[in-house]
């Protein structure tokens, strides 16, 4: 059996065939530009393969109600150009089999929810928060992803400031100072005139975005109380993530009880951000049983 996976984002698309154990065989990048020049480099990209079923995860926010009437379209996203775009639609003209429909982040969770559950890790739920070009989160539940009328927008939810940041106006062209628009990549170069790349480790935006990540861990836990919460996209670091425990466990204030944090809050556990490509798979090879 082969199955597709479709990682769409705002800067690239990742398209990959793997196998039903799950393991990457084919891989292609290439930059997002229109939505016609890119979908249709994806058509042509798995027409070279005969696939049994196709995961697509990708930036949003999407239609994911299947009663919708723009079930499988883009919606209201800020990346220009494609705003209500139908995606599945469109690969479905070309690509005639069945197709899982998620966001990034939702595919990401699934991903690292999959792996947790092949190595025996004794989880049932888990949330994935990516923090890069843009900020979200992704929810299991008992084995389920999470939402009903939508999918959840995790990297919009609003913070406390930080004292010392309370100038910076956040770069969310929707709420401005939300999750997204305090702690996203490009806020480094807005409040330092750096990429974060060349930022180092020990300037204080760290420790800013370290505070502002910990509050939304610490929500996440006092609401859906997961087994884990696993950080992943250009942001996040093992230094980072130290100063995300330290402060999480400030603001927890020993109210409920986690997990060592060292395995509550962890980075992926799929080398270089490629956890959306294994829950990809993992939700096609399910459309195959369902």
């Amino acid at each position: 059996m082969l199955l597709g996976s479709i990682e769409a984002g705002g800067t690239k698309f990742v398209c990959a065939v793997g196998n039903d154990d799950y393991q990457v065989k084919y891989k292609v990048q290439f930059p997002t530009t229109t939505p016609e020049e890119t979908l249709t480099k994806v058509v042509d990209y798995f027409k070279q393969f005969e696939i049994d079923a196709l995961g697509v995860a990708t930036f949003g926010p999407i239609e994911i109600r299947k009663t919708a009437p723009k079930y499988g379209y883009i919606t209201s996203t800020p990346k220009p150009g494609w705003q209500d775009v139908d995606f599945i639609g469109f690969l479905k003209k070309e690509i005639k089999v069945p197709m899982s429909w998620t966001t990034d982040v939702n595919g990401s969770a699934y991903g690292e929810f999959t792996m947790a559950t092949l190595f025996n890790e004794k989880i049932n739920s888990l949330v994935y928060y990516t923090i890069g070009t843009g900020v979200g989160a992704g929810a299991v539940i008992n084995g389920q992803l999470v939402g009903g009328i939508g999918h959840p927008e995790m990297g919009h939810v609003l913070l406390k400031r930080h004292p010392d940041d309370l100038e910076f106006k956040g770069i969310c062209p929707f709420h401005g100072d939300c999750l997204e628009g305090l702690v996203a990549g490009p806020t480094f170069e807005v409040r330092t005139g750096k990429k974060g790349a060349e930022v180092p480790l020990t300037d204080q935006t760290w420790d800013i975005l370290a505070y502002y990540i910990a509050q939304a861990a610490l929500q996440t836990t006092l609401t859906l109380r997961p087994n884990k919460i696993v950080f992943g996209g250009g942001v996040t670091n093992q230094v980072l993530l130290e100063k995300v425990r330290i402060e999480f466990a400030k603001l927890l204030n020993d109210y409920v009880q986690v997990p060592p944090l060292d395995k509550y809050l962890t980075m992926p556990s799929v080398p270089n951000n490629g956890s959306a490509n294994v829950g990809n798979f993992a939700l096609a090879a399910k459309l195959l049983v369902d």
